[in-house]
């Protein structure tokens, strides 16, 4: 139970946009349900930036990573990640500095090498799919050059951005991430939420090969994770669905937004698609408050991960403030 409050506790959300609900709406309950997780001790509320995705809202993250900042007090706010190929370091440089101008220490920048979406699609947001040759470590390097008080005799300079206090943590998915992250000496974040097939091997190669850098002393490690809580398993498993449902939607390329649990037809799917999903979907974490502390003193003893981030794609959004608050009572002083 000790190593549980010692765990930092977090969201990822998507902005995911519910069946027969608007835009406005759905941004209305992302900053809904970061205002009730500040309001909970909740470290950070990050946004993932996501293309082509008719059931995710987060396209233009860094616009509602602003919203959300100024609409809560204490948490910070940041991106889960940032697709940093889709963008020039120098435009990112900008547009955090500016975040950080507007909510002085409070802004977060998670970055990643994937184009969080379709080929096709990150095609058109590249100018082209000439990316063979992309250099992930030297742009996170420009980047911070952009950031740099250093920069300031340079002919291009990042104006907001240069002297900015934007922490950068890397982003992965999958071991190539983790030998950067240890590198670079940053902050390391693992999407199990999504791909949890490579996580621990991951984690261990980060914490393994950490080098200490002027950012970082030592290995810091966010498990993204899936959870579903309720006041009994049966409830939490019965939520689940519309979150195994949209993990389905990905399976069959079926781009729409998320249904609530009586809405869902997970029995259509074949017996392959249920094995992708049981691999995608292996580190969710579901049930009540005494069945989710157990899992997570089991799994944060075998990871030794610093922070659990939590994605929890819930239809209800009353059932989904009642997760949080179990997520709080679990990992909270």
């Amino acid at each position: 139970m000790e190593r549980l409050k010692k765990t930092n506790y977090s969201v990822l959300d998507l902005a995911y946009v519910r069946e027969g609900e608007t835009l406005n709406e759905t941004f209305k309950n992302t900053l809904d349900s970061a205002r009730f997780v500040d309001e909970l001790g909740f470290s950070r509320y990050w946004l993932s930036e996501h293309h082509n995705m008719q059931n995710v809202a987060s396209a233009a993250t860094s616009l509602l990573i602003g919203y959300v900042a100024g609409g809560t007090s204490r948490i910070k706010v940041g991106s889960g990640g940032i697709m940093l190929p889709n963008h020039t370091a120098l435009s990112i440089a900008e547009q955090f500095g500016t975040l950080e101008a507007l909510y002085p220490n409070r802004i977060d920048l998670g970055l990643g090498r994937a184009p969080g979406t379709d080929q096709l699609t990150a095609a058109i947001l590249r100018r082209g799919d000439n990316f063979m040759n992309y250099n992930f470590e030297e742009e996170i390097e420009s980047l911070q050059t952009f950031f740099s008080e250093e920069n300031k005799d340079s002919k291009v300079r990042a104006f907001p951005g240069e002297g900015a206090n934007v922490p950068i943590y890397i982003l992965g998915s999958s071991t190539d991430s983790a030998f950067l992250a240890a590198k670079l000496g940053l902050p390391y974040a693992f999407a199990g939420h999504f791909a949890p097939q490579q996580f621990h091997q991951a984690v261990e190669i980060y914490r393994s090969q950490f080098q200490p850098s002027k950012y970082l002393d030592k290995p810091y490690t966010i498990a993204c994770v899936n959870i579903i809580a309720a006041d009994t398993d049966e409830q939490a498993h019965y939520l689940s669905m519309s979150m195994y449902q949209g993990f389905l939607n990905i399976i069959t390329d079926k781009r729409q937004p998320i249904v609530a649990p009586e809405n869902t037809n997970l029995e259509l799917a074949s017996p392959e698609q249920k094995y992708m999903l049981k691999g995608m979907t292996a580190l969710s974490f579901i049930g009540c408050k005494n069945t989710l502390t157990q899992s997570f003193q089991e799994f944060i003893f075998e990871s030794k991960v610093n922070e659990i981030m939590a994605s929890s794609n819930i239809f209800d959004q009353k059932a989904k403030r009642r997760n949080y608050k179990i997520i709080s009572e679990i990992f909270g002083n």
